[in-house]
């Protein structure tokens, strides 16, 4: 599995880098909405939303959502205002503090019934154009946007790395039992340093200084703490279903959501951060 798991991320990592660094901000927001929504179409089946047409109903709801904010952030002589894709990112950093209080609380909406649905259903729109928005916010900022993605991707691909990792070889104490058997205090600290360094050893690369780079490295540690949030809750979803994975897709790796899991949490706090700390 970790043999398939590595070839699986060798061969996707380079396609993603070179789409970020290289596409325009519109190709790559659409190119980012589809994959979302595609995690997002995973979600709802973790939501107990097994009928195809529903799930067509929904993701067109959350795609004409997406457009909606593209088309109301227009401005008259041409370009966009981003000021609806801050709101968006916003808004998904109050969810994510929720999510991790939803947490503490393994049964609430573990049931089938049509209340818990609704709230699973709310909950995968509040991660999932969120995080699309801070993706679009932070690659059009000029003029090193793009390099900025670059590293608040890297920095999440490379805390899940050192937990893996991390966890795999030194785990003995248990983050989440109850949510995800697997994963350990030792993974989470691995996964922590990890981000981290990889933030800073990235960052100039986007332009910060030398003096932004404690900066750099709080933002860092934030959005890692967030999408080990973002990799818990879904596991949550997971195990109210009893699923393992949330599909097939990628070899090694599961689903699309299985990836994104923790990028969709940390997207929305890196991007808030970078603005407020101003690097």
């Amino acid at each position: 599995m970790t043999k398939t798991r590595v070839l699986a991320a060798l061969a996707l990592t380079p396609v993603a880098i070179v789409a970020m660094l290289f596409l325009p901000t519109p190709w790559l927001v659409a190119l980012a909405a589809v994959i979302f929504l595609a995690g997002l179409w995973e979600w709802f089946r973790l939501a107990d939303v097994d009928d195809t047409l529903a799930r067509t109903v929904l993701m067109v709801a959350n795609l004409a959502l997406m457009v909606a904010i593209v088309w109301g952030s227009r401005l008259p002589g041409g370009g966009l205002s981003f000021v609806l894709f801050k709101l968006g990112t916003m808004i998904g950093v109050i969810w994510w503090l929720l999510a991790a209080l939803w947490l503490k609380h393994f049964d609430f909406a573990s049931d089938h019934d049509t209340h818990a649905r609704v709230f699973k259903l709310a909950a995968g729109t509040l991660a999932i154009v969120p995080a699309w928005c801070a993706l679009a916010w932070i690659h059009a900022e000029r003029p090193m946007g793009h390099r900025w993605l670059f590293v608040a991707l890297a920095l999440v691909w490379a805390a899940d790395t050192g937990a893996y990792f991390v966890g795999r070889h030194f785990g003995k104490r248990k983050l989440s039992p109850r949510i995800s058997p697997n994963k350990t205090v030792e993974g989470l600290l691995g996964g922590l340093g990890s981000g981290v360094i990889v933030a800073v050893a990235f960052a100039p690369l986007a332009g910060a200084s030398l003096a932004q780079l404690p900066l750099v490295a709080l933002a860092a540690f934030v959005a890692v703490a967030f999408s080990v949030v973002g990799d818990l809750f879904e596991s949550l979803l997971k195990r109210h279903v009893g699923a393992k994975d949330s599909g097939d897709l990628i070899p090694g790796h599961g689903g699309v959501l299985d990836r994104i899991d923790g990028v969709i949490a940390a997207l929305p706090v890196f991007a808030i951060g970078k603005a407020w700390l101003g690097f």
